[in-house]
């Protein structure tokens, strides 16, 4: 009996030790600044305004590459704080991109290093986002089925294909964590 109950105890302790640092973890990232326009359910439509990221071809290493660029793999070698969430545009074709968004307050990034990595603008645009917990998806997951639904129903055109927002790191179990499929809307 005291084994079951010292287990419970901390599984308990466990899960709040996981929880919180999941919290904490994203918590301590500036996130891509948007208004909410209307929630509906688990659906929001949100506006961004146009956000600075720095990008690169899906594959490979392409997070250390964007990871190396903000870890002051650069051209003035300056360190760039990490932000949330992680993009990723174009999942399932040949030119699918992963970026990262860019801190507000850095107004002039610095040139990256590597000729794989570049910094751009993504233009303003306003999304249908939905939220969903587990591990990546692709453009036929369960949650882009649901989003698109969704936009059917409300007879809403998407101005293009679904793409994804991650906001937690790798070690993070996939129960606990904070993905978005979005897409973007006329």
């Amino acid at each position: 009996m005291k084994q079951r109950i010292w287990m419970t105890v901390g599984a308990v302790a466990l899960a709040g030790l996981v929880w919180t640092g999941c919290a904490v973890t994203r918590a301590g990232y500036e996130s891509a600044p948007y208004r909410v326009v209307e929630k509906d359910g688990r659906v929001e439509l949100r506006e961004y305004p146009a956000l600075r990221v720095a990008e690169t071809q899906q594959g490979g290493d392409d997070f250390m590459r964007l990871f190396r660029y903000i870890s002051k793999g650069n051209a003035t070698e300056q360190k760039i704080a990490m932000t949330t969430p992680v993009f990723m545009v174009g999942e399932g074709t040949t030119n699918a991109q992963m970026a990262f968004v860019l801190p507000e307050t850095l107004t002039n990034p610095p040139a990256p290093a590597n000729d794989q990595v570049v910094v751009r603008e993504m233009p303003p645009a306003t999304y249908a986002v939905l939220r969903f917990k587990g591990g990546q998806q692709g453009p036929d997951g369960k949650a882009t089925q649901e989003l698109r639904a969704w936009l059917e129903q409300r007879k809403l055109t998407a101005k293009g294909d679904p793409q994804f927002a991650y906001f937690d790191p790798p070690w993070i179990p996939g129960f606990l964590c904070r993905n978005e499929v979005m897409i973007p809307i006329q």
